[in-house]
């Protein structure tokens, strides 16, 4: 058999350490980052017009997947949600109905309970909702809408959803970074 150089034996040291560092440094990556990206926090890119002017086209948002644990989703969160019709798809929309209560679309508004539903904080006051909706929402079942009411594929169309439908709520628009913004529950009048 023939011997290996003390140069070689030192080449072949060097190089069986550094795989040995890279492949630790992967395992312990991905021990970190996996848990993180599954449980914790996702990231989503806006696709269509129905958020707008709120989110717009293209735009990168993480996603809080671990609130909804703790707590259950409020209104005027803006969600990522599977579409009800093709769970493969994932939508952005906003609880506008929460459990219990009787959400009506009528006159191009919305009500809640018998009560004009405030949606200044987030749309124009000449925003018009179109459709009919007239229920009272089961224990954990939400209504949720697009911003922009004549574009989105929402709860007027699918009806309610649960509260499992929804991936998390939007955390941080990180992209594009002129319009980089943390999102906070929405406070209504």
């Amino acid at each position: 058999m023939p011997e290996i150089s003390k140069d070689a034996q030192t080449a072949l040291q060097k190089t069986t350490s550094f795989i040995w560092e890279v492949t630790k440094v992967v395992v312990i990556s991905l021990a970190i980052i996996l848990p993180i990206r599954y449980f914790l926090i996702q990231p989503f890119y806006v696709k269509g017009a129905s958020m707008e002017p709120n989110f717009h086209n293209y735009e990168y948002l993480i996603i809080d997947q671990l609130s909804y644990r703790f707590h259950p989703p409020t209104r005027g969160d803006v969600v990522v949600m599977r579409n009800p019709q093709r769970p493969s798809q994932f939508f952005i929309k906003r609880v506008i109905g929460l459990p219990g209560e009787h959400v009506q679309i009528k006159d191009q508004r919305v009500y809640i309970n018998g009560e004009p539903l405030n949606e200044s904080p987030y749309l124009d006051d000449d925003v018009e909702t179109y459709g009919s909706i007239d229920i009272t929402l089961e224990p954990d079942r939400y209504i949720v809408l697009g911003d922009n009411r004549t574009e989105s594929l929402d709860g007027r169309v699918f009806g309610p959803i649960s509260q499992e439908e929804m991936v998390g709520r939007t955390w941080i628009r990180a992209w594009p970074f002129t319009r980089i913004n943390h999102f906070k529950t929405v406070q209504y009048n």
